[in-house]
């Protein structure tokens, strides 16, 4: 009997870097090309203890109107006017 086994393997890449005076951290290149991270990308800073840190690439969405307003029209019109009153109750 054989058996089969499916799994992903996932490779850690650590590097060292240092904190500057001014709290800056430089991202080395071997994990930059890594993962393509570009210049002006945003990342989230996220502290899991007391001695780790998370850095995590913020979600890209190609077109976010899409995401805030959905993929399906708004049928019902509603008029400014009214919109206002909801707000000031």
């Amino acid at each position: 009997m054989k058996a089969n086994y499916k799994y992903t393997v996932y490779y850690i890449t650590m590097e060292k870097t240092k904190v500057t005076e001014k709290y800056q951290v430089t991202i080395p290149k071997k994990i930059r090309e890594k993962i393509g991270l570009k210049p002006g990308e945003t990342i989230i800073v996220e502290a899991k203890s007391r001695d780790e840190i998370r850095l995590k690439r913020f979600a890209r969405v190609k077109d976010p109107l899409k995401i805030l307003i959905g993929k399906r029209r708004f049928v019902k019109h509603i008029p400014i006017e009214e919109l206002e009153e909801r707000m000031e109750e």
